[in-house]
Order: structure tokens, then C-alpha cells, then sequence
């Protein structure tokens, strides 16, 4: 009897040792588990406990509003725009870029290359609103609602009105719808006031330096500044400063021939000191003076601003030596071999922070 149950605890053994050699039941594990990074859970993000190092974008330098810098760019490029006139008045569009010759302080320096104006234009247009331009208001008008409708493309140009009289404002801003410019100027209050045109410029000017593009100031007025605070010497620098160009439609010589029936009638030392300083800022900056007396020089006034600011020339110059911030540097230029032609770009430019 003991034999039996001997033997059959044996076989009970033998069995159970040849089911688990054979595979087909397999012993239940335990996993070790896998170790899961812990979760820091922010307001907007999840980042592990130990974040990836993140590659930060390079800042983009500030400007500092109070920095007169000419070239508003991050290098020491130097764009002169240059128009050309024959003895007809008419832009001359055939040069080539060694038909220039440019002289920095009197020194040759080299222009690395140059093109046609395509760049689109950002203008200002300072209205004289004083009370000093009543008699040549609808002129004036009509002067600049021309002006816009001829000058103005609304496919990449943009434009802004001013209104000069005691104190300067911005009427309309910028803008490349043609109507907005000449319903301000239609909806304009009457003529009162002073002429603050001097501040006015710096206004402008100021406004047109941190844009991009070509920077145009258009001045449809008598010229004569009765209030400004500014100096002429600070309207220039500003100007200049911000690579600006100034034209000039002088309406003086309207009020004139409208009253005497002569051109430049009636003109006294005040008028002419007037349009000396509108002379010597257009020449500083590269633009020019119209003093039309009728519709149809008008028309001819604004059809060589239009040429000019569309059959531009854009030269470009690195300078090789350095200078100081904020140092004036002249600007000569002249086409070679070509007496006859008048060369039209501003005298100089003011070496920015880049130009060290």
C-alpha cells in the first residue's frame, strides 16, 4: 500500500516537470516597470524635467528713436538717388554705370553698382492751409489733387497729407488710395493762422525716415515761414538726415501774375528770402522748385516730378573708410564727358551707427 501512494506522488512529480519543459505554460512575470519621465505641466507648454537646450532666435536690433541715422539698414550700404536732366528738361534714362563719376569729400570712391528707380515711394505732402495763401487757395487745390492723380501709383506708392498753417498736422495718413488723399484735401478747413512750414518739414521728415522706400517731401506753398520754432539749418539737417528729397511747387509766383499780370511781379525782400531757403533745400536734398503761373505749367511741373521720382537712377556706395557717427559727408556727382546735362542728387548724407 505505502508502494502505491509512493509510486503515484512520483508520477504526479514527473508530470508537472515535463509540462512546464515543454513551453506551452509559461510563468507569469512581473514587468519591470519602465521608468517614465516626470511631467512639469505649465500654463501653456509641456517640457520634461530635464527640457532639450532650445536655440533662441537672434534679436533683431532696436533703433533708438533719438538716432539721426541716415540709412535705416544693417549695413554700411549708402543708396544715392540721382535724377538726370538734359537742356530740354527732360530725364535722360540711357547711362550706363561708368558714364558716373562720384566724388565722397572730394575724393573719387567707387560705385559698387547701379539701377532704375523701381523702389517704391513714400511722400509727404506738406499743404500750405495759412492764411497767408488765401488768394492762391484754389489753386493749391487743384495743384495737389493734380499732383496725386498723376504722380501716385496705387499698385506700390504711398502717400500722406499734411496741413501747414500755425501748427503742422498730419491730415491723412499714409496710403495708396488716391481718393482718401484727395477728399482731405477737399475737406480741408479754411486758411487761418501762421506758417509753420520749417516744423513742419521735421515733422515729415521724421515720419518718413522709418519707413521704407523713397522718401519724398512735395511742398505746395508760398514758402514763406512766419512761426516756426526751427531753424532752417534744422529743417535742412532733418531732411538730409532722412534721406529725403524736397520739390517745391511755389505758388508765389501765382499770386503775382494773377495781381500785376507779370512774372515775378510785386516781389518783395520777404518773398525772396522765401524762396531763396526753398531753392537751397531743394538743391541740399536733390529735388527742385516749380513756381508755375497757370494750369499748364502746373501740368508741366508735375509731369517732371513724376519723371524724376519713376526714371531715377539708385547708385550704390559702400564706404572704405571709416567715420564717426552722425559725421556729414559730401556727396559730388557728375557724368562724364556730358557738360550739358544737369545732375540732380542730394550733397550729402550722414554716416550711420552701421558705418563705423
Amino acid at each position: 500500500m505505502f508502494c502505491k501512494i509512493s509510486l503515484t506522488i512520483l508520477f504526479f512529480i514527473f508530470t508537472s516537470i515535463a509540462f512546464a519543459q515543454s513551453g506551452r505554460i509559461k510563468p507569469s512575470e512581473t514587468p519591470t516597470p519602465t521608468p517614465r519621465p516626470r511631467i512639469i505641466y505649465l500654463p501653456t507648454e509641456t517640457v520634461s524635467e530635464t527640457p532639450k537646450p532650445q536655440t533662441r532666435p537672434t534679436p533683431t536690433p532696436k533703433i533708438d528713436e533719438d538716432d539721426s541715422d541716415v540709412i535705416r539698414v544693417d549695413s554700411a550700404l549708402v543708396p544715392i538717388p540721382v535724377s538726370v536732366i538734359d537742356s530740354g528738361g527732360r530725364a535722360v534714362t540711357n547711362l550706363n554705370l561708368e558714364d558716373f563719376e562720384l566724388l565722397i569729400d572730394g575724393k573719387a570712391a567707387e560705385i559698387s553698382d547701379l539701377s532704375r528707380s523701381e523702389t517704391p515711394v513714400r511722400l509727404a505732402l506738406l499743404f500750405d492751409n495759412s492764411s497767408s495763401v488765401t488768394q492762391a487757395r484754389e489753386f493749391e487745390k487743384k495743384a495737389a489733387v493734380r499732383f496725386f492723380k498723376r504722380v501716385i501709383r496705387p499698385e506700390k506708392d504711398l502717400a500722406a497729407i499734411y496741413s501747414v498753417s500755425t501748427i503742422s498736422r498730419l491730415e491723412q495718413p499714409l496710403t495708396k488710395n488716391v481718393s482718401l488723399l484727395t477728399d482731405a484735401i477737399e475737406n480741408f478747413p479754411q486758411p487761418q493762422g501762421a506758417t509753420a512750414l520749417l516744423d513742419a518739414i521735421i515733422k515729415a521728415s521724421n515720419h518718413l525716415k522709418e519707413v521704407e522706400g523713397r522718401r519724398v517731401i512735395v511742398i505746395v506753398s508760398d514758402g514763406d515761414d512766419t512761426i516756426s520754432d526751427s531753424s532752417f539749418e534744422e529743417a535742412v539737417r532733418a531732411a538730409q538726415a532722412a534721406n529725403c528729397q524736397i520739390y517745391v511747387v511755389k505758388t508765389t509766383e501765382f499770386e503775382n501774375f494773377k495781381r500785376t499780370g507779370v512774372r515775378g511781379g510785386n516781389a518783395n525782400i520777404r518773398t525772396l528770402a522765401a524762396e531763396r531757403r526753398m531753392q537751397e533745400i531743394t538743391t541740399q536734398t536733390g529735388g527742385a522748385v516749380y513756381s508755375p503761373i497757370d494750369e499748364r505749367e502746373l501740368d508741366q511741373a508735375f509731369n517732371q516730378i513724376s519723371a524724376e521720382l519713376s526714371q531715377a537712377y539708385i547708385l550704390n556706395y559702400y564706404p572704405e573708410e571709416q567715420s564717426k557717427p552722425n559725421e556729414f559727408r559730401t556727396i559730388s556727382l557728375k557724368i562724364k564727358g556730358r557738360e550739358n546735362l544737369t545732375v540732380r542728387t542730394r550733397k550729402g548724407y550722414y554716416v550711420s551707427k552701421f558705418q563705423k
